[in-house]
């Protein structure tokens, strides 16, 4: 009896979540917010998997479900590219490198065997 209660029970959650429509994006002019994630379950990650890939490149995120329950998150690769000038800026004041005792430095704490390892 039981059982059978859960099932109905369950069905009921799945039938509302699929109506449910996607979770607005929020942002802040602070940028202290992220992006609300879209609750997606097992089953739909398995089935849109490519419509959920290039929500991922739009920059979306997902929890992904199973009966119910979050699993786990899906978020897409923060790219930071950082520009040629700031890398020289901050490099600028390092040591320079003296190229020979560097060589026997590796030479002497670096195997340069090319043969894989047995």
């Amino acid at each position: 009896m039981i059982v059978g209660e859960l099932r109905k029970h369950r069905s009921i959650c799945i039938a509302m979540e699929r109506r449910v429509p996607p979770a607005p994006r929020l942002s802040s002019t602070g940028a202290t917010l992220r992006d609300v994630a879209r609750h997606i379950t097992q089953r739909e990650l398995r089935n849109e998997s490519g419509k959920i890939m290039r929500a991922l490149d739009r920059g979306e995120s997902f929890v992904v479900t199973r009966n119910g329950v979050p699993v786990g998150e899906l978020l897409p690769v923060r790219r930071q590219f950082v520009p040629v000038e700031a890398v020289v800026a901050a490099f600028r004041g390092a040591p320079a490198i003296a190229f020979r005792r560097f060589r026997r430095d590796l030479d002497r704490y670096v195997s340069q065997d090319p043969r894989p390892r047995a």
